[in-house]
């Protein structure tokens, strides 16, 4: 089952498990269906609460959020991650200060979806992982799909939290089949050491060389760098997803840390105030004193997402730059 599907079903889910939810954004009727067709199908079974909206992120999330606060629950569509930008007054001032500024703590079922990211040629607009700007905003979640978590279990796991929350959908996995049976490919496998991280390894996962933390829009590239890592270097990596980015739960994962003396963390978002910082520092003030090398981030170039396919190529991170920057740091 492809990614799109799953996250197609999961919708469904939602929508036929709770009368009171509903799912709001701009061409997400039938028969477009959303610009990549998530939606498709759900407005025709659930035409009261599928609802298409104007080109105004600001005023969607804002009907989200009030529905959310009245004890529905919301579900928003925003066609590219860059546009939420428009609706970050919404979000951050509005939203995640409602859940606690009427004097008790109140449920806030917001999910708001972002497709995000580049490889598609969409151009600096239309490209870029914004995930950043929201970290450390109070009240406020962060997840991110990947081939590893079912959608189907996540989303109603986030209604559940009661919380608003991001949702980044990676657009270059929409595409690419779902893992399943905790098998990868011929040699690597998974499993879930917490709840909402999954744990790529080779053989066995009580030992490693080192361990790789990636969000799921980026695990297809850190795959394809674990394999080659132990196929060209026999060097083993655990590559680590979380589903929730923020706020992260690190001390579910020390465990895994522990012993492994390397710990990379790679992103697509370009450098300087990411999440793979906040990351990174915890591992860092955690394991200080139990690392061989500092925690070493890694990520898209300082720059506007070209629309060229051999340029975009050159800028976003890659799979490539993960395998050479692990060789190049245990080499030293």
């Amino acid at each position: 089952m492809r990614v799109a599907d799953n996250l197609n079903l999961a919708l469904r889910s939602v929508l036929e498990c709770d009368p009171e939810a509903y799912l709001l954004g701009e061409d997400i009727v039938d028969p477009y269906g959303g610009a990549f067709k998530v939606t498709k199908g759900l407005s025709s079974a659930f035409p009261d609460r599928v609802l298409p909206t104007p080109l105004s992120e600001g005023g969607i999330v804002g009907v989200g959020g009030g529905l959310a606060l009245v004890g529905s629950r919301a579900i928003v569509e925003i066609m590219f991650a860059d546009f939420v930008a428009l609706a970050f007054d919404q979000i951050a001032n509005f939203a995640s200060k409602s859940v606690t500024m009427y004097g008790k703590r109140l449920p806030m079922p917001l999910l708001v979806r972002c497709p995000s990211g580049g490889g598609r040629g969409y151009g600096p607009t239309h490209s870029q992982s914004p995930q950043k700007h929201f970290i450390g905003v109070p009240g406020l979640s962060l997840y991110e799909i990947s081939p590893f978590h079912d959608n189907q279990a996540l989303l109603p796991t986030i209604l559940r939290r009661a919380e608003p929350a991001l949702l980044f959908e990676d657009k270059v996995l929409y595409s690419q089949q779902m893992y399943a049976d905790g098998v990868v490919d011929d040699i690597l496998r998974y499993d879930f050491p917490a709840p909402d991280v999954a744990r790529v390894f080779v053989e066995t996962p009580d030992a490693c060389d080192c361990v790789l933390i990636a969000p799921g829009g980026v695990s297809h590239r850190a795959v394809e760098a674990v394999r080659r890592l132990v196929l060209e270097h026999e060097i083993s990596c655990q590559l680590l997803v979380p589903a929730r980015l923020y706020p992260f739960d690190l001390e579910a994962l020390l465990p895994v840390l522990r012993g492994a003396g390397s710990v990379f963390v790679a992103e697509e978002s370009v450098a300087g105030g990411t999440w793979g910082h906040e990351v990174a520092q915890q591992v860092h003030h955690a394991l200080w004193g139990e690392l061989r090398h500092p925690v070493t981030l890694i990520h898209s170039q300082d720059s506007i997402i070209p629309s060229a396919s051999h340029l975009e190529e050159q800028v976003l991170l890659q799979g490539t730059t993960i395998f050479r920057t692990v060789v190049e740091t245990l080499r030293d």
